[in-house]
């Protein structure tokens, strides 16, 4: 037989509600983008610098 206590469950990592990014919409408009204006779902899963 084993006397030992069973392990204790770790308590629940609380989950952080997802906050969806902005657009980005400025008076400058776009550089180097040939003139087309991009939104969040262009850029998504590319890497991208953004100079504020």
């Amino acid at each position: 037989m084993n006397d030992a206590a069973p392990a204790p469950t770790p308590a629940p990592v609380p989950r952080r509600a997802r906050v969806r990014a902005p657009e980005l919409i400025g008076k400058g408009g776009w550089l180097n983008t040939g003139g087309k204006d991009l939104t969040l779902a262009d850029l998504r899963g590319r890497i991208t610098i953004l100079d504020f």
